[in-house]
């Protein structure tokens, strides 16, 4: 097991210099019915079913470095040709870089709706870093969880468990913050009574988060690999 707090400290120092972060891709994408797509580099969990493995696994050798002002242009653009009106962030933790982020955000026009795709860790563990997301209208947060209890996180992961509380800890910052977010669940893996579970502790953080987005696993032969290996099965 390992420490997703010290895994993202460890991987910053190969992912972000000074204001630039590394990327491997900018694309259009058909999810939120068209969305212009940076997918960067670096994560702070190993989850089994990561469809961007290579990336997580070898941060030092993915991607290139892009400073905030061309990863807005990069995307501005993308939104533009294809008259899309939300752009975001994915591929692996868009958080690790905090000063590259909410630098790309204050360079992003305001008609564009930004999604965040986070896993929570970071904005569970630092209070201020959801405060700084606060004055953004046009920003949209989709927290990851993994997994319905702090086991299932840890299996899914590989991480300690305790620090499943920090994603739910992330809503209720965000919260705090103001800013609009939702749960993302991976489900996959629960049974009835694991999510039933779940969905009560995020009624307690707020009534809309019960009714959360269950999040797809994409199967391929080294995805159901590295599920086997771990012991995970769909449920």
């Amino acid at each position: 097991m390992y420490d997703p707090l010290a895994l993202a400290a460890e991987t910053e120092k190969l992912v972000v210099r000074g204001d630039e972060r590394k990327y491997y891709r900018f694309r259009a994408a058909r999810f939120y019915g068209g969305i212009a797509t940076a997918d960067c580099v670096g994560c702070c969990l190993k989850c089994a079913f990561c469809w961007a493995w290579n990336k997580v696994a070898n941060p030092s050798g993915a991607g290139n470095f892009y400073g905030p002002n061309q990863v807005a242009h990069k995307i501005t653009a993308i939104a533009k040709k294809h008259n899309f009106h939300r752009a975001r962030l994915s591929g692996n933790e868009p958080t690790i870089a905090r000063s590259h982020l909410v630098s790309l955000l204050e360079r992003l026009p305001r008609d564009i709706t930004f999604i965040l795709e986070t896993n929570g860790i970071l904005l569970g563990h630092e209070r201020d870093y959801a405060q700084a997301l606060g004055p953004f209208p046009n920003l949209h947060v989709r927290v990851s969880i993994k997994g319905c209890s702090e086991d299932e996180f840890s299996q899914i992961t590989g991480a300690e468990p305790q620090a499943f509380g920090l994603q739910l800890k992330a809503l209720e910052h965000l919260l705090e913050a103001g800013v609009r977010s939702h749960p993302a669940v991976v489900v996959s893996f629960s049974d009835n009574r694991s999510v039933d579970s779940l969905k009560e502790r995020l009624h307690r953080l707020h009534p809309d988060f019960s009714d959360f987005e269950a999040e797809e696993i994409f199967l391929n032969p080294a995805i159901e690999k590295r599920l086997d290996r771990r012991g995970l099965q769909l449920t």
